[in-house]
């Protein structure tokens, strides 16, 4: 056994910093390096992407980071794992592969973790009784199964560990974990068993950490951001996790950004709900127990994590098809740049109601003035205001009329206006958030590995 291992992060989203790869593995010794690609809502964007291309699915992007870091996993090994498979791992992993054998290396391995995508199962799922309702609104899932673009269970750990111990150099996955990323190597190499729920814990806490990239080294940090050093070299976060589920969260030296018990702390906050119960596959762990100590030059030490049992169901992540939505905006300058916006709003929302069109819903932003905080913003004066308009609909042509009712503000409505940019505003497909629970014994995972 180790005793400790290094665990960095390379990105927090699909879209994050592309440059981080590269250096988490090129700027000091790493184990493993794990790339957090999916977002609720990326997983029906990759269906949409593979409704119109069976070969697509996945993070393109992914590809292209192999290319820059694979040559350094031969120098400097570790092994990478990501769930930007989305939900086409396979054909990841076939571009991955591809690449490999265009850069002409061999003997690496890389793994599959399938099973996540349940959307051909749903009409056997629902049969069986499994009526996945709506966690916030219990509606069945069967009343917008028509309009599905998606539906992933939120696998955890457990596969990409049996990938590891199948001696996968290259990991990817479909709709796993953002915290089973980080955990699957601890538990990989330390023997950690699956009901240890304090280290299960200590490792999902880990990940939770490691998730977002560097917004826990001092990117998004609302505390003393001024003084974070060469933010334009951010560094990524590391863990370097010890068998007993202490670890200390850390950058590449010299590196930009901080790692400190702030920055650390406002990460540790990020979308957890109840602070006592953060529920992942593997276990549910207690954030309120986590004790941190700042050890200075940017690492921060994280212990004292408790957990408890795992829950028998797995949460689905869906989405669905659910009408259209357009955005408009023009800015007005001073002077009374905002009566100015106030009145092309009342003006375009009576020209809309006279051409008898319906939305579900229509909402209204003085970007420059109250967009952010809303009622609640202290009164300016400011020297210019954009009035930001959505609306949304069940039908495209009520949508796509309100974009031709833009343009015509500049010259029939307030004046001082600009910023009409892009030509009229098109309709988009909303896509809807489905999210429900299912049975953990229901879900079966696949793990392949193949040697390139």
């Amino acid at each position: 056994m180790k005793d400790n291992i290094r665990i960095a992060s390379g990105q927090g989203f699909w879209g994050d910093l592309l440059s981080a790869p590269l250096r988490q593995v090129s700027e000091g010794p790493i184990d493993y390096l794990v790339m957090d690609y999916l977002a609720e809502v990326t997983m029906s964007i990759m269906q949409k992407q593979k409704n119109k291309n069976p070969h697509l699915g996945y993070a393109k992007d992914l590809v292209s980071t192999c290319e820059q870091v694979l040559p350094f996993m031969e120098r400097n090994p570790f092994k990478l794992i990501t769930n930007g498979g989305g939900v086409s791992p396979l054909a990841a992993r076939d571009a991955i592969a591809a690449k490999i054998r265009e850069m002409g290396l061999s003997g690496i391995k890389i793994g599959v973790v399938q099973g996540d995508d349940i959307l051909g199962r749903l009409d056997e799922l629902i049969d069986q009784g499994h009526e996945l309702r709506h966690m916030e609104t219990g509606q069945a899932i069967r009343e917008v199964q028509d309009r599905l673009l998606s539906a992933n269970v939120y696998l955890g750990a457990f596969p990409i560990v049996e990938a590891l111990r199948r001696g996968a150099d290259i990991i990817v996955t479909g709709r796993t974990t953002d915290t089973g990323l980080s955990l699957a190597p601890m538990i990989h190499e330390f023997g950690w068993a699956a009901d240890d729920w304090n280290r299960m814990a200590a490792g999902t806490v880990a990940g939770h950490i490691n998730e977002c990239g560097a917004q826990a080294t001092g990117g998004n940090f609302l505390g003393d951001w001024k003084s974070l050093p060469d933010m334009a070299n951010v560094g990524f976060p590391i863990i370097e996790a010890y068998p007993d589920g202490s670890f200390v969260v850390t950058k590449h030296e010299g590196s930009g950004g901080a790692v400190t018990r702030e920055t650390v702390s406002e990460q540790l906050l990020y979308e957890i709900g109840d602070p006592a119960a953060y529920i992942t596959p593997d276990c549910i762990a207690n954030f309120q127990s986590i004790r941190l100590e700042d050890l200075g030059n940017d690492r921060v030490r994280v212990y004292g994590v408790t957990g408890e049992a795992s829950t028998p169901t797995y949460k689905v992540s869906a989405s669905y098809a659910d009408g259209y939505v357009a955005f408009g905006s023009l800015t007005y300058a001073a002077p009374e740049a905002y009566e100015k916006a106030r009145a092309a709003d009342r003006i375009l929302r009576q020209r809309l109601q006279n051409l008898g069109l319906h939305f579900d819903e229509i909402r209204t932003e003085f970007v420059g003035m109250n967009a952010c905080y809303g009622p609640i913003a202290e009164p300016i004066v400011p020297n210019e205001v954009t009035l930001r308009v959505g609306v949304r609909a069940g039908d495209f042509e009520t949508v796509n009329r309100f974009g031709k009712e833009i343009a015509p503000l500049i010259l029939t409505g307030p004046p001082s206006v600009t910023g009409f940019q892009g030509g009229r505003p098109k309709p988009s497909e909303v896509v809807a958030y489905f999210p429900a629970l299912i049975a953990k014994d229901v879900i079966q995972t696949e793990v392949v590995v193949d040697e390139i």
